[in-house]
């Protein structure tokens, strides 16, 4: 249950960050990574958000919620 819960969130977050991947730093979520990914979400209604425990230095700890 938990593995399927990782695969989704990060299925998620790559489906909302389309384009940006895992961004320029392999994964360290900087600023410019965060902006990208966070306008790619805007774009499709949806507003970036920290996953539950995730961890604000990586970028595919962040998901693409529905507003």
């Amino acid at each position: 249950m938990r593995t399927a819960l990782i695969i989704l969130a990060a299925l998620s977050l790559s489906a909302c960050a389309a384009g940006a991947g895992f961004g320029k730093s392999g994964g360290i979520a900087t600023y410019d990574d965060l902006k990208a990914a966070q306008k790619a979400c805007a774009d499709k209604g949806g507003s970036l958000k920290l996953q539950k425990n995730g961890d604000v230095q990586y970028l595919d700890d962040y998901a693409c919620e529905k507003k």
